[in-house]
Parts: C-alpha cells; sequence; structure tokens
C-alpha cells in the first residue's frame, strides 16, 4: 500500500450472496410455544459485487447470478470505467473468482493493482462488515416476495447510507484499524 501513488484510489473489494431464504437471527415468543416462522419455501440465490473506498466511503455495487471469474472481470470493469483515469488498489480475498487468470490478467490490462488479505481473515475486510451491517437491518428475519426485490432494497440501503456511516459501519474510523496502525 505504501507503495502506491499519493492520489491512487484504494478499495476494499468483497462479495456476498443474498438468499431468498431469510437468514434467523431473532423472534419474540411466548416461553414454552412455538413461534411460527412465514417462509416461501422456495430459494433463490444473487451474488452483491461490492467495494468501498476506503478514503472517501464512497462504494460500487454489482449484481450477479453467480460469482465466477467473468462476473468478477464485469465488476473490474464497472470499478476501471467509475475510476477512470486514475490509478487503483483493490483489497481483496482470494477468492477463485478473483485469483482466476482471466482476472488478474483483465486487472493488469486495467491497470488495477490486486492486493492480496491474508487467508482467513474476513475481519481485515471492511465490506465484510459493510455486508453484515446490511443484512442485519435489510435480511434477517423477513420473507420477501422475490429475491430481486430483496436484493433491491440491500443495496439501496447500503447506498443510501452517507459516506460517513458507511465508513462507520465498514469499521474504517476505527482508531484500531489495521490500515491506520
Amino acid at each position: 500500500m505504501r507503495r502506491l501513488p499519493p492520489h491512487a484510489v484504494k478499495l476494499f473489494e468483497d462479495e456476498t450472496d443474498l438468499l431468498l431464504f431469510p437468514p434467523l437471527r431473532a423472534a419474540w415468543g411466548r416461553r414454552g410455544q412455538p413461534v411460527e416462522v412465514r417462509i416461501s419455501g422456495g430459494n433463490a440465490r444473487r451474488v452483491v459485487f461490492g467495494a468501498i473506498n476506503i478514503d472517501t466511503g464512497r462504494r460500487l455495487f454489482w449484481v450477479r447470478s453467480r460469482q465466477r471469474s467473468e462476473d468478477f472481470c464485469a465488476f473490474l470493469g464497472l470499478v476501471a470505467h467509475h475510476y477512470r483515469g486514475r490509478p487503483v488498489a483493490l483489497v481483496l480475498d482470494e477468492d477463485p473468482s478473483h485469483t482466476a487468470q482471466t482476472s488478474r490478467a483483465l486487472a493488469t490490462e486495467l491497470g488495477i493493482v490486486l492486493i492480496w488479505l491474508p487467508k482467513r481473515c474476513p475481519e481485515l475486510n471492511g465490506m465484510d462488515h459493510l455486508w453484515g451491517h446490511g443484512k442485519d437491518h435489510i435480511c434477517a428475519d423477513r420473507q420477501y416476495a422475490s429475491i430481486d426485490a430483496q436484493v433491491e432494497r440491500f443495496v439501496a440501503y447500503l447506498a443510501g447510507l452517507s459516506n460517513q456511516d458507511a465508513l462507520r459501519q465498514a469499521g474504517l474510523l476505527s482508531r484500531k484499524f489495521w490500515l491506520r496502525l
């Protein structure tokens, strides 16, 4: 990170799966009596790609039905278009969609530097914290009529956060944030 130009854009990148079947976190009920949880019985899945600017809190989102290298490459194209003319560094995990030869080659072609996080350390990725915040507020304990309705509400919620709130929820304003130490 220290070798990047001073005006380089530094982004945390990550993906999250949204499932129509809601994550169950909490419910109220009378002691000793079963609680009814209404679910559709069906399931569907979408993958939301996201990046947060470490300095400004601006976010980018890209919704796909899968998480393969071609989907990640499409997101790289969005990042490059959004920050055209500026050097970009993505801090990300070593998911197979990220480490695929086509993904690495496209990142190089677009001038995007990929900076790998240590394995099994999601707590180091600010975007991972933002996903958790969104899922707690939008997805947990709610059954949506369709996966598309859920994704639309999830992305709108996270995109609607102020940049300052996004930085706070991602843990990037903490004095103990690892990149600031």
